[in-house]
């Protein structure tokens, strides 16, 4: 970097770096972190000298006084010859020999930052999520719903034979795994599930039937009571949810899906 700045005056360059207290003081730094046997009171000696008009100080005599590891100096003219540094050393260099440089790290570092603060990220923060979401549900005013008149509703003989999973399914899907790989053959084939393609909010849901399904087990409750208590509180938290416009903006859409899903409900 240094001969890049000035081919003919490469040495000069990093000494005119090392000589200043900033330099000393982040090269100390840096030492202190990385290097138990760093030499904290040669150190202490270039500190106090650092600044002065008669302080000057090689990478060389660096290194033999205060037992750097951070700094490399290797002599030759040849290819592997000169001053090699640890990359958050080569960059403070770099940011004081070039201003251009120092703002474009600047300028990638908030950019970075930016991505990884984005609550839009590839990566949701579903604790996040699931803590709001039990938040509107448990503060939420009590309301009267009325379980809309399907098959399910209205012949319960499948619930004898059906899996827990299932249970689940109708409770909040209103459709059982095998029926949805009938209207959905195309994603069946790429391994696809029900699970697959729902909302955030459904997905939240889902982990509370669950809990309340186990402890209901344990409570030796009859399925059939499970079920209609599973779809009661599917329905109602589920209503609840959708009301809120940044769940809404969670939501996976398919239209393909959902419109094929309610043609055979209708049907």
């Amino acid at each position: 970097m240094a001969k890049f700045r000035d081919s003919e005056r490469t040495n000069y360059i990093i000494q005119n770096w090392m000589r200043t207290r900033n330099t000393i003081e982040f090269l100390g730094l840096w030492e202190q972190l990385k290097n138990l046997n760093f030499n904290s009171i040669e150190f202490d000696a270039f500190r106090n000298e650092s600044g002065s008009n008669s302080f000057t100080l090689t990478p060389k005599k660096w290194i033999e006084a205060t037992n750097s590891i951070g700094i490399i100096s290797k002599s030759g003219r040849c290819r592997y010859g000169g001053t090699y540094a640890h990359k958050d050393i080569a960059f403070e260099f770099a940011s004081w020999i070039s201003p251009t440089f120092k703002l474009y790290l600047i300028t990638e570092y908030q950019r970075l930052k930016e991505i990884e603060t984005n609550q839009y990220n590839l990566e949701w923060n579903v604790k996040r999520i699931l803590s709001k979401t039990n938040y509107y549900i448990h503060t939420d005013a009590v309301k009267n719903f009325i379980l809309p008149n399907k098959n399910y509703e209205k012949d319960r003989e499948w619930i004898a034979y059906a899996e827990e999973a299932d249970l689940l399914n109708v409770a909040l899907f209103n459709c059982t795994a095998k029926d949805w790989r009938e209207v959905n053959p195309d994603l069946a084939k790429k391994s696809m599930n029900i699970r697959d393609i729902a909302s955030i909010n459904e997905l939240a849901i889902l982990s509370n039937l669950e809990t309340l399904n186990a402890q209901m087990i344990k409570e030796k409750v009859s399925k059939t009571d499970r079920f209609i208590k599973l779809r009661e509180i599917a329905k109602y938290q589920l209503s609840v949810l959708n009301e809120k416009d940044f769940m809404k903006a969670l939501k996976k859409r398919n239209d393909n899906v959902y419109v094929e899903k309610k043609k055979r409900l209708e049907e």
